[in-house]
């Protein structure tokens, strides 16, 4: 990868240049030390240009239909809202590669080519919750390149999709109708976050069904405690690929960004958003600064065969390298 001065990545983010914005994400998430500096130093610079945008998480069973949601909300966005769309589809990595896959960018062809739409498939690289590792980062240069609404598709729900929630103003979860019990399958925290449940598919035979389902998830909610924020998640029904109700959807986002403007929480949750991003750079560094460490390095591999033949437990292994670490 060519490396350009901080000022070509810079002035090329600024002028919404969306070659340019790619080269840079591919910046921040490289592993490269020679790029870390650099890439740190770009962020930095766009940080005063970036937080004037909405950003919208976007999570949901497997087969849901995120993809074809996401380019329906996109298109529905740059067309009737006049909008400028950044996606940041958070691919699964290649067990063999750990690179993406790259099927969503493929999978939204009618949107990648607007000219107010930027799509960037991530790998996980295993990441817990399909957060890419410089997701943070994407949404501040996506922000500086002067896009107002970010949207992350993550990889699936899981437990650890409350990390998505840490970095996005709105939850969105997408779920399916007549596939057993819908209530199986999910776990009641990651539905406790959700600030509106979509359920998609809501078309042909399939319609019915999608009504009793919504309804299901209506009584449900409102067994959860009360937000502290005052919201009250909805329901709604939609048909992505028929581009049905889109609009009823982001009605729903509208009013609640409305609503957290109003009573202050959208800036708390900001504030928020922050102290999470901290907390995880921190976690993230201390790693990075652990498994490089020269004497961490040397025993590494020594202290693993041991506690996998049994002969020393997880956790003592673990203090004995954080002791080599520390000293």
């Amino acid at each position: 990868m060519k490396t350009l001065s901080i000022e070509e990545y810079y002035q090329g983010i600024l002028n919404g240049n969306r070659s340019m914005l790619s080269k840079s994400i591919t910046l921040i998430e490289s592993t490269n030390p020679n790029h870390h500096e650099l890439s740190q130093a770009l962020i930095e610079k766009c940080i005063p240009h970036s937080g004037l945008s909405y950003r919208i998480g976007i999570s949901g069973v497997p087969g849901v239909g995120k993809s074809t949601f996401i380019e329906a909300l996109g298109l529905f966005l740059i067309e009737k809202e006049q909008k400028k769309v950044a996606v940041l589809a958070i691919d699964p990595s290649s067990n063999k590669t750990g690179g993406s896959i790259l099927g969503d960018k493929t999978r939204m062809n009618r949107l990648s080519v607007q000219e107010n739409a930027f799509i960037r498939p991530s790998p996980s690289s295993g990441v817990l919750g399909g957060v890419a590792r410089a997701t943070r980062e994407s949404i501040i240069l996506c922000e500086a390149a002067g896009y107002d609404t970010i949207l992350i598709e993550t990889v699936g729900v899981g437990q650890s999709e409350i990390e998505v929630k840490e970095m996005v103003d709105f939850f969105l979860l997408l779920m399916l109708a007549g596939a057993g019990d819908e209530l199986q399958g999910i776990k009641r925290g990651i539905m406790e976050i959700a600030d509106a449940i979509v359920i998609n598919k809501a078309d042909g035979n399939n319609e019915v069904p999608a009504k009793n389902a919504a309804q299901d998830y209506k009584n449900a909610l409102h067994l959860f405690p009360a937000n502290e924020n005052g919201w009250i998640p909805r329901v709604e029904l939609c048909s992505a690929i028929e581009h049905r109700n889109i609009d009823q959807v982001w009605k729903i986002m509208d009013d609640y960004f409305r609503s957290m403007h109003a009573n202050g929480f959208f800036e708390n949750t900001r504030r928020n958003q922050s102290k999470f991003w901290l907390k995880h750079a921190i976690e993230s560094q201390l790693s990075t600064l652990f498994y490089t460490h020269p004497q961490v390095k040397e025993q590494l591999k020594t202290i693993e065969t041991e506690v996998v033949s049994g002969k020393l437990s997880p956790v003592k292994a673990a203090s004995l390298l954080l002791e080599l670490f520390k000293n």
